[in-house]
């Protein structure tokens, strides 16, 4: 299942890459007859056309779930465009040694790349929903979880899967019987089942007699995992978490420390204008101190003083802890700009360097909350074996979160994060927090 999404980014990454050569070759056409001058810009546009795939990957243009064409994906599709023309508009008039003239092929650039990215990406969305599903599931239960998936497939035939059948009485139903029938009929290339529906000898027994047809079998909560990035704690029993959370990332967590010190320090000294900055703004528009702290936990359960740029009131807290909220009157109105930025988190920098808090993980709670959360979500705790982070998996897939049931979503999140925690996510977090600091400002 996993190589047919793959092939198809690949296809498509494929086409953007080869529309933006046919722009560049399109603009030296129309600039000087012919393509004598490629040598001096093909380099400089090589660079450029590395960080326009990079920006249209934060934008979730890569996202099978994002390919249709709706209102939400031509707004990605401008926002990466407008992006990319500033940044590259920005390193043509910086980048004085390059022989080019920016303000001229750099814009009729523009006009052909915008012009065939558009049209390229609206044939290739038309063909992947109209095209027939290269995967028919076989969809076994009826949980909720269950009912979920198949909305979302029915929703989004771009990405591919279909429940071409579905057995919903589990072993009860008396389609079970006839599975053999059913996957030739229905051309059944993937059969998707609860977990504890394997540990059923019958079960186990009817569906290994029909391997030798060629079908897979997956877990639902793994299905659900690769069309929402997220674990369905719902489905989920203690025997899973050891088989998935029980494992160490040695290399990964022995890297992990040192590059984050080196980069906190760099962002520190980098950042100490704008903190000055930021500072100043505070102490002018409100009471109270530059910078707060409060108890939060972290690794192992252990309590830390989490540092922030005060972004409320001085006495926002005096009735006790509560969420933050859309709209919390307790927030100052330079406070709302910093949240909204998320340029309060800057302090936390000093956490980072300290070895309390890492980059990237998941967001550290308050005690009190985490004493309230731990008895209603379960396998709550199990967010803290890792260092909580500035910035998460969670944090940049779900809103802010205000209640039990937010908490529990993010979870979901979360979980998912350290099951795959690796450079390539902790990359996926850090380029998508970009944007959302960027498209904030």
């Amino acid at each position: 299942m996993d190589s047919i999404v793959k092939l198809k980014q690949t296809i498509l990454l494929a086409g953007d890459v080869f529309m933006l050569y046919l722009s560049l070759f399109g603009t030296l056409l129309a600039r000087y007859g012919g393509l004598r001058r490629l040598h001096s810009h093909i380099v400089p546009f090589t660079l450029i056309f590395i960080v326009w795939i990079i920006i249209q990957y934060i934008a979730g243009l890569y996202s099978l779930h994002a390919l249709k064409n709706d209102s939400s994906f031509f707004s990605k599709l401008s926002w990466s465009f407008l992006t990319n023309a500033i940044v590259a508009l920005t390193f043509f008039y910086f980048a004085t040694d390059i022989e080019i003239a920016p303000k001229t092929n750099f814009f009729i650039f523009l006009l052909f790349a915008g012009s065939l990215e558009y049209w390229w990406r609206t044939i290739f969305n038309n063909i992947l929903n109209a095209a027939k599903p290269t995967t028919n599931l076989l969809l076994i239960g009826t949980s909720p979880i269950a009912h979920t998936i198949a909305e979302q497939l029915r929703l989004n035939p771009q990405i591919g899967y279909c429940v071409a059948f579905w057995i919903k009485d589990g072993l009860n139903d008396p389609e079970f019987n006839h599975l053999s029938q059913i996957i030739i009929k229905h051309e059944i290339t993937t059969i998707v089942m609860p977990a504890h529906l394997k540990k059923s000898t019958y079960a186990a027994r009817a569906i290994y007699n029909n391997l030798a047809l060629g079908v897979e079998v997956i877990d639902l909560a793994e299905l659900y995992e690769r069309i929402f990035g997220k674990v369905p704690l719902s489905e989920l029993q203690e025997v899973w978490f050891l088989e998935n959370l029980a494992k160490r990332h040695s290399l990964y967590e022995a890297l992990k420390r040192p590059a984050e010190f080196i980069l906190a320090l760099l962002l520190f000294i980098i950042t100490l204008p704008l903190t000055f900055l930021i500072g100043v703004i505070i102490k002018l528009t409100s009471r109270g101190p530059l910078i707060y702290s409060q108890e939060r936990v972290g690794k192992g359960g252990h309590s830390f003083r989490l540092y922030k740029f005060r972004s409320m009131n001085n006495d926002a807290e005096k009735h006790g802890p509560v969420w933050s909220r859309q709209g919390d009157n307790r927030v100052t109105p330079f406070g709302s700009f910093l949240r909204r930025t998320h340029l309060d988190e800057f302090p936390q920098l000093i956490n980072v360097l300290r070895g309390e808090l890492s980059i990237i993980g998941p967001r550290p709670e308050r005690p009190e909350f985490v004493t309230m959360l731990r008895e209603k979500i379960p396998f709550y705790d199990l967010r803290h074996m890792v260092k909580p982070g500035i910035t998460g998996w969670a944090q940049v897939h779900y809103r802010y979160g205000a209640s039990v049931n937010d908490a529990y979503e993010k979870l979901q999140y979360e979980i998912y994060y350290l099951k795959n925690r690796s450079v390539f996510y902790d990359v996926v977090v850090t380029l998508k927090t970009l944007r959302f600091f960027f498209s904030n400002l």
